[in-house]
């Protein structure tokens, strides 16, 4: 006998288009829609005619491609989920999923969303994605500085192009700094903001500029329930491949969640490896068990974002004192 399930809508995203999956007394109805308003109109439309307003909606967060129609979504009413992209690929592994297309995909979100019932999404407030407009546009144009620094730096004979370059980068730092202004600006303006950019940079080795980068990753530190979840979300759960006696590799990060905010706390653990006494411990328990490089510096980040998880969950600062307050009260 067939288990049934409740009406649910899985949504595929990619940068042109989306395809859609209505799975319904266990057969599914797909669609497919251009990823702009006129598209987004006409799934309102299809979902109508198919008398499934008020039916849980799931899509992946797959970054700025699905932000806009998940704000549709929800400024329409329907109950929507925006669920980590890694807990949809671990399910459809658990299904032994085969076909790997944007049609399946959105079946298998579908299974997902009626199964496992995924939490509401609410988007973020206006000043948080404002926050994170910027930061991203913040990175971009410092990705392009550097490109251009390289250029300065390749074997160019050109005189002319030289001073173009000269140019440009005097351009983008004025850009640069102008928008590193703006964004203290913003968080500066709004209580919320500014108190959970001071926890964060409580804790030696995150900057201003790293706590700006987690808080407009992480607009709700609230929709985690740990910090091991947080740390998921970022992609910096090990990762290792062991099977018998002859297949161990070393260990590496997942590298499946949010790219932002993984690469903005590569730097930090380089420093809290000098600075925090809290990643300074971790580091020599973990140089004595002969761990390389990467794998310490992997697991400095993971602290450091569970250490920003915990300031903000507590209200608290962080504590440099805290192991040997912990010693001492033992």
């Amino acid at each position: 006998m067939l288990m049934m399930f409740p009406a649910t809508i899985g949504i595929d995203i990619s940068k042109a288009t989306f395809d859609v999956a209505l799975y319904q007394n266990n057969s599914y109805q797909p669609g497919h829609f251009s990823n702009d308003p006129a598209g987004f109109k006409k799934l309102a439309k299809w979902l109508n005619k198919r008398n499934v307003n008020g039916r849980h909606i799931c899509m992946e967060a797959t970054g700025r491609y699905g932000q806009a129609l998940a704000l549709f979504l929800y400024q329409a009413e329907f109950p929507v989920s925006v669920v980590n992209p890694a807990r949809i690929k671990a399910y459809s592994d658990s299904l032994l999923k085969r076909n790997k297309t944007d049609p399946e995909d959105a079946k298998v979100i579908a299974h997902f969303c009626a199964t496992q019932n995924p939490d509401l999404w609410t988007p973020p407030s206006p000043e948080a994605q404002e926050l994170q407009m910027l930061v991203r546009r913040l990175e971009n144009l410092k990705a392009m500085r550097t490109q251009e620094k390289n250029r300065h730096h390749a074997a160019i004979s050109s005189e002319a192009v030289l001073a173009n370059i000269d140019h440009h980068l005097n351009y983008l730092n004025q850009q640069i700094e102008q928008l590193e202004q703006q964004i203290e600006t913003l968080i500066d303006s709004h209580p919320d903001l500014k108190r959970q950019r001071d926890l964060l940079i409580s804790i030696k080795g995150i900057s201003h500029t790293t706590a700006a980068k987690f808080l407009a990753e992480v607009p709700d530190i609230h929709q985690f329930e740990s910090a091991a979840q947080l740390a998921a979300y970022a992609g910096v759960t090990p990762k290792r491949r062991s099977s018998g006696t002859s297949v161990h590799s070393k260990g590496h990060f997942s590298k499946t969640g949010n790219v932002h905010l993984r690469t903005a706390f590569y730097m930090p653990a380089i420093s809290a490896m000098r600075w925090n006494p809290i990643a300074k411990s971790l580091v020599e328990r973990l140089q004595d068990r002969g761990k390389e490089s990467k794998v310490i510096i992997g697991a400095v980040m993971r602290k450091l974002i569970h250490l920003a998880y915990g300031v903000l969950k507590t209200g608290k600062p962080f504590d440099p004192n805290y192991l040997q307050n912990l010693q001492i009260a033992s």
